[in-house]
């Protein structure tokens, strides 16, 4: 471990730890979290998969900073996509579970989402399992390759502008961009691999969690996404 690694671990601990360690700063976090799930959303995202990101580049380069790297506009692009990912937990965890209904599978409640609301160590069955498995596989299929595609378009625009926040804020390129994106890499690694052998079960364990801890966990997850997104871009370079 290089010193540079020592340092980054030590302020990635100094900064959590106070959440641990100060019991007004946590129940602090708690409220936030229950009274504004969109902004808390877009905080946890625009730090931790940010995070991701400089791990990733750590990965690819051997350092964590980089001349365009553009810290800022990527932490602004995750925070947005922590919204939408909020969203989409929503939308996906409230709807998919009546996807079990109509195939003829039976819920102890009228809303089958409420299986979802249980306290897992407490009260875990076949059938919760079952139903985070269907979340997790609809929002990964129909949500996530727009994700990750979008993600990849922004990330492209921001290092072509220099990583700066002015050039971000220009017009986007986008038919440019995707002409021009790896699509074999896209497809074979990102789309194909990640998803059904990363997302599937990580999201699956999500939807098992708490309610209240689902969108840290997917941030944390985020870190995860940079250093997949680090492969998938060596790979794009054959490297």
């Amino acid at each position: 471990m290089k010193r540079d690694d020592v340092y980054f671990a030590t302020a990635i601990i100094l900064f959590f730890l106070p959440f641990f360690i100060i019991p007004p700063l946590y129940d602090f976090y708690n409220d936030f979290n229950i009274e504004h799930p969109f902004i808390i959303s877009f905080i946890k995202f625009a730090i931790l998969s940010t995070l991701g990101e400089v791990i990733g580049l750590r990965i690819r380069t051997g350092s964590y900073y980089q001349q365009g790297f553009g810290l800022l506009p990527r932490a602004l692009v995750w925070g947005f996509l922590g919204v939408g990912i909020k969203s989409a937990f929503i939308i996906f965890g409230t709807g998919a579970p009546h996807i079990l209904t109509t195939l003829g599978i039976g819920f102890p409640t009228d809303n089958p989402a409420d299986i979802l609301n249980q306290n897992f160590f407490a009260t875990f069955s076949g059938l919760q399992l079952l139903t985070a498995f269907t979340v997790s596989v609809t929002m990964n299929t129909f949500f996530a390759p727009l994700f990750m595609a979008f993600h990849k378009i922004t990330d492209t625009h921001i290092l072509a502008t220099g990583g700066t926040l002015r050039g971000f804020f220009t017009p986007i390129p986008m038919a440019t961009i995707m002409q021009n994106m790896n699509w074999s890499v896209q497809w074979n690694f990102v789309f194909r691999k990640t998803i059904p052998l990363f997302w599937y079960p990580a999201h699956t364990v999500t939807f098992l969690l708490p309610a209240e801890y689902r969108i840290l966990f997917a941030a944390l997850l985020g870190i995860a996404l940079g250093i997949l997104l680090s492969i998938a871009s060596l790979k794009s370079r054959g490297e």
